[in-house]
């Protein structure tokens, strides 16, 4: 299996977060929104359609705020995706339509809604990549290539 590249969302509107909600055996947890970059995509327009896609929303793209490499043998769920390697980019959005379509197209995966959580209580929440919420919540400027963090 080759690298894969993965655009993602960081939408903030009132101190709040647009996440993707999932649930497993352990509970509830959150992911950025967006996912794998088509051939001949540019990641801004992979931004753009994950967020149709999956929350129903027009987005604006802004500044790359972060790259993380992740490397699936490396991590917590490595009994699923040992064989992933996957290069994520995260981009400042900010939201210019909602509701397109009365809901999402297509839903990611095991998607079971959209929640809007207070960044101040992101460390409450089992969210992935985890090591991102301590840079979002901060207000010091971050290095944008975070590596292969969990």
């Amino acid at each position: 299996m080759g690298i894969r590249n993965s655009a993602k969302a960081v939408i903030v509107t009132d101190n709040k977060i647009a996440l993707i909600k999932k649930q497993d055996e352990e509970g509830f947890f959150y992911i950025f929104p967006g996912g794998g970059q088509d051939k001949g995509e540019t990641l801004e327009n992979a931004v753009i359609r994950e967020c149709l896609e999956e929350l129903d929303a027009a987005v604006q793209v802004h500044e790359l705020i972060h790259v993380r490499e992740y490397i699936g043998k490396n991590h917590e769920f490595a009994h699923f995706d040992e064989d992933v390697h996957q290069i994520e980019f995260y981009f400042m959005c900010s939201i210019v339509d909602e509701s397109v379509n009365g809901s999402p197209i297509q839903p990611d995966t095991d998607q079971i809604g959209i929640e809007w959580i207070p960044i101040t209580d992101l460390h409450s929440f089992r969210v992935y990549p985890n090591a991102i919420v301590e840079i979002i919540q901060s207000t010091k400027k971050t290095e944008v290539y975070l590596g292969d963090l969990n």
